[in-house]
C-alpha cells in the first residue's frame, strides 16, 4: 500500500493542481476533432426551470461523538485550526454531537455534581463499552463559542441508552440557555434501532416500544425548554421503523415538537469485509440503495408533516478502512451521495469523524482498519500516515487539521446550496451511454444555471454536450473535483476553463475519475 508524508503530499498536490488546470481548460474548448475516441459521449438538456428541492443553505454538515466534548477546549473558540477548516468547508453547516458513546454520557452541571449510578448494560463485541464520562457545563459553553466562531448551528445529542428523565431535562435546559440561536435541535438517542443488542431486552425493544420511551424523554426537555425541537429516530439502518413511527405519529396527544426525520447511512463494513471496495462504493447499485431509502424516508416524513436529514454517515462502519475511506473515491462517493439526497428534499448530511479516542472508545477500543493494516505488513509510521479515524472528514495530524478527499466531495456539492434543483434524471443517459457518471443541475439563489458531473468510471472519459436552450448566456466558467487517480491521498477543487456557448450549447469532457461543475456566467 503506498503512503504519502505531508511533505510529499503538498508538493504533488501543487504539480496535480497544475496539470489539471490544463486538462479541462482543454477539454473545455473541446471539438470533433481533439476529442477522445475512446470517451463516452451523452448529451444533457437542462430543463429551463427548477421545479425541483430547495438545498437549504445550512446543507453541509459534519458529525463528531458526544465524548469529543470531554475534551472542552476541542470544540472551543480557541482551537483556530479546527474553526478555520470548518469554515473552508461550509460557511454555515450543521454540527450534529451524537454517535455510539453519547448512549453513555452523564450531564455534570457543575465540578461538583457527584457521578449518578448508572444501570448494568450488556458487553457486545464491536459495540460501546460501559465506558461512563460526563458532559461539562465548561464543555457546552466552549461549544457555544466555537458554533459562533465558524457560524454553524448544532444537533445536540442527548443519551437514551442509560439516561433518565431529569437528566435529560436539566442537560437540555442548560445546553438551549447556552447554545441559544445555534441550537437547531435535540437528539434523543443514537442508533436506538441497535439497543437491543446491548442496551434493551431484545425480546421486546421495537419500534412501539422505542417510541413511548422516546416521548417520556422528550416531554421532560419540552417541560423545561418549552420551545424545544427534535429530530427522530436517528436509526442505524432500520428504515421499517421510520414507517411505522410515522403511521402512529398522528395518534399520540400533543406530541414534542418535532422538525426532521433522521436515519444514518453507511456504504458497508468494516474495514475487513472485503465487499467494501472502491469499485463496489462507485457502483450504480449503490446509489440505487441511497435512493430506496430516500424513498422510506419521505414517505413517513410525509406523514408527521417534516423534512429528513442524514444525520450520521461515511464510506464503511467501525472508523473507516485505508484506501477506501481517505482516498479520491470517497471524495466522487461523498458529492453524488450528498447531492441525490438533496433532490430528494433532504435538510442535510452529516458525515461522521472525529479524533481517534472518542471513536475508538465507541467501537470497543480499536480501529478495524488498523488490523488491517498491520496484517498488510504496514509499519507504524505508515499507518500513522493515514487519518485516525480512517472515515473522518477533518483530520487531526499533530497541531494541524486537514480537509480529506471526502471532505472535499462533500463541498464540492454544497456549492449547491442555497439553490432549487432541477426536477430531472439526468443520470440515466449517462449511464445509458455507457460510463459510470451522475449528473445534477440546479438554479443557484442568484439565478445562475449550475451543472454538476460526476464521473465515477474507473477508466471511460466523459464527452458531454450541455443543450441549455437557445438564448441562454453566452458563456460559463468550470470547476473541477479531481486527483491522480481513484485511490490517490489527495483530493483538490479547482476553477478551470472558461466556456462559450453556441446557442446555447457546449461541449466539454470529463475525464474518468473527476467531477465537473458548469456554471452560467
Amino acid at each position: 500500500m503506498k503512503t504519502l508524508s505531508r511533505r510529499r503530499f503538498l508538493s504533488s498536490a501543487a504539480l496535480t493542481l497544475a496539470a489539471m488546470r490544463l486538462r479541462v481548460a482543454s477539454a473545455g474548448q473541446a471539438s470533433p476533432s481533439n476529442s477522445s475516441t475512446s470517451a463516452a459521449q451523452a448529451t444533457l438538456t437542462i430543463p429551463p426551470e427548477a421545479a425541483g428541492a430547495q438545498m437549504p443553505d445550512d446543507f453541509v454538515g459534519l458529525s463528531y461523538e458526544v465524548r469529543q466534548l470531554t475534551d472542552p477546549q476541542f470544540f472551543s473558540g480557541a482551537n483556530r485550526g479546527l474553526i478555520a477548516q470548518f469554515k473552508a468547508l461550509s460557511a454555515n453547516g450543521v454540527l450534529r454531537l451524537g454517535g455510539n458513546t453519547s448512549e453513555f454520557g452523564y450531564w455534570k452541571p457543575t465540578p461538583d455534581s457527584p457521578e449518578p449510578a448508572h444501570p448494568q448494560t450488556r458487553e457486545v463485541p464491536g459495540e460501546p463499552k460501559a465506558d461512563f464520562y460526563p458532559v461539562t457545563a465548561e464543555a457546552v459553553r466552549n461549544l457555544a463559542d466555537f458554533l459562533k466562531a465558524t457560524g454553524w448551528t448544532c444537533i445536540y445529542g442527548i443519551g437514551m441508552g442509560t439516561n433518565v428523565p431529569e437528566r435529560a431535562a436539566a442537560e437540555g435546559e442548560f445546553a438551549a440557555k447556552t447554545l441559544g440561536d445555534r441550537l437547531q435541535y435535540f437528539q434523543i438517542g443514537n442508533e436506538v434501532d441497535l439497543f437491543s443488542r446491548h442496551l434493551r431486552d431484545p425480546k421486546t425493544w421495537n419500534a412501539q416500544t422505542y417510541l413511548a420511551e422516546w416521548l417520556t424523554l422528550a416531554q421532560a426537555v419540552t417541560g423545561k425548554v418549552p420551545d424545544a425541537r427534535f429530530g427522530m429516530p436517528d436509526v442505524a439502518g432500520r428504515m421499517e421503523w421510520l414507517t411505522e413511527i410515522g403511521a402512529a405519529w398522528g395518534s399520540i396527544a400533543n406530541p414534542p415538537r418535532v422538525t426532521t426525520l433522521t436515519h444514518h447511512h453507511y456504504f458497508g463494513g468494516p474495514a475487513t469485509n472485503p465487499a467494501v471496495n472502491i469499485p463496489n462504493l462507485l457502483a450504480p447499485a449503490e446509489m440505487s440503495k441511497v435512493q430506496s431509502a430516500a424513498d422510506t424516508a419521505n414517505g413517513a416524513a410525509a406523514k408527521m408533516g417534516v423534512r429528513v436529514r442524514m444525520t450520521e454517515g461515511n464510506t464503511c462502519f467501525r472508523g473507516g478502512k485505508p484506501g477506501l475511506s481517505d482516498v479520491f473515491a470517497a471524495a466522487l462517493w461523498a458529492a453524488d451521495y450528498a447531492l441525490l439526497l438533496a433532490s430528494n428534499g433532504y435538510t442535510g448530511i452529516n458525515l461522521h469523524g472525529g479524533t481517534m479516542g472518542p471513536i475508538a472508545s465507541g467501537l470497543g477500543g480499536f480501529l478495524p482498519g488498523d488490523d488491517l493494516l498491520k496484517e498488510q505488513g504496514a509499519t507504524p509510521e505508515q499507518i500513522a500516515a493515514h487519518p485516525h479515524p480512517f472515515y473522518t472528514p477533518i483530520a487531526q495530524f499533530g497541531a494541524e487539521y486537514v480537509m480529506e478527499p471526502v471532505a472535499y466531495g462533500l463541498k464540492f456539492a454544497g456549492a449547491l446550496s442555497g439553490g432549487t434543483l432541477v426536477k430531472a434524471d439526468l443520470t440515466a443517459p449517462l449511464q445509458a451511454a455507457g460510463v459510470n457518471a451522475s449528473a445534477y443541475a440546479a438554479k443557484l439563489a442568484d439565478g445562475r444555471a449550475t451543472v454538476v458531473v460526476l464521473n465515477k468510471d474507473a477508466e471511460k472519459d466523459l464527452d458531454l454536450t450541455l443543450d441549455f436552450g437557445s438564448g441562454r448566456r453566452e458563456r460559463a466558467e468550470t470547476e473541477a473535483l479531481h486527483a491522480p487517480a481513484l485511490d490517490s491521498r489527495e483530493a483538490h477543487i479547482a476553477s478551470s476553463a472558461s466556456l462559450r456557448l453556441q446557442h446555447g450549447t457546449c461541449r466539454v469532457q470529463v475525464p474518468h475519475a473527476s467531477g465537473l461543475r458548469i456554471t452560467l456566467r
